[in-house]
């Protein structure tokens, strides 16, 4: 583990990008023993010092959830953040651009939880039980480290990634709520647009087989540190598209076919 003492910068110094909007070289690269339980202290770190300006925890996301992206991150496993209140944005509205740094938008699917979740031994079917619904949203992802080194063009790897939020910075939620036995999840299809142009399709079986599988992870991998996923909590299960480069102005649409639309524009 690295030291409490650089945990704590690297954190503050993400806290600063954020809001200054400057990108962050790697961390990896300046500390090239870090490791994946690094990345997860300095969010935690990170998360603190939003805590501290009265930022309270919603939910949580999953990322990397396809296979594609595991094997280009080099991990087997997910990954996962939390979701803040100031996160939240309502689909059909204008969100201000000026928020994130290079946004990206993902297709996905948020459970909406009834009762708490608690590891271990957590199963899809007890994610379904403690579902109250399910409803379509859209993941804003950004990057405060850079996604590619400025020089060399590396890729940023996962540490980073874990450390930077998990690229988490916003949710759209909208749609037809569900009831989570009342659909195959699997079978939920999106297209999404991006200027009126179809970018990406996908459907949710693209989620680790089952989109309720990551909740499931989930749970059973923050047990360890003592905590669960509570009621009322809004669990983003992981895109089952590619990630769509956002600029100022785009007006991003998904249409999750019988379970409805998705719309905002970046002002």
């Amino acid at each position: 583990m690295l030291p409490e003492s650089i945990i704590k910068s690297l954190a503050a110094q993400l806290h600063q990008a954020e809001k200054q909007r400057v990108q962050l070289r790697h961390f990896s690269q300046a500390h090239p023993e870090m490791t994946i339980e690094d990345g997860y202290a300095i969010q935690r770190e990170w998360v603190k010092l939003k805590q501290a300006e009265g930022r309270v925890i919603k939910g949580r996301k999953i990322g990397l959830t396809s296979r594609a992206m595991q094997q280009s991150s080099q991990i087997d496993e997910p990954d996962y953040a939390p979701l803040l209140d100031d996160m939240f944005f309502e689909s059909g509205t204008d969100i201000p651009f000026d928020r994130f740094i290079a946004p990206r938008i993902e297709v996905e699917l948020a459970f909406v939880l009834g009762k708490p979740l608690e590891g271990p031994g957590i199963t899809i079917f007890d994610v379904l039980s403690a579902t109250e619904y399910v409803t379509p949203a859209l993941e804003i992802i950004d990057a405060r480290i850079e996604q590619f080194d400025r020089d060399t063009k590396a890729p940023r790897k996962v540490f980073d990634t874990i450390s930077d939020f998990a690229a988490n910075a916003g949710i759209v939620p909208g749609g037809l709520p569900v009831r989570p036995d009342s659909i195959d999840l699997r079978w939920i299809g999106a297209m999404l647009y991006r200027n009126g142009v179809i970018e990406e399709t996908g459907l949710a079986a693209g989620v680790l087989g089952h989109p309720a599988t990551g909740c499931a992870w989930l749970a059973n991998k923050i047990a360890p540190h003592g905590e669960r996923l509570e009621a009322g909590n809004v669990v983003l299960g992981g895109s089952f598209t590619r990630p769509v480069n956002g600029s100022r102005g785009d007006v991003f649409q998904a249409d999750y076919g019988k379970l409805g639309q998705i719309s905002f524009r970046f002002v």
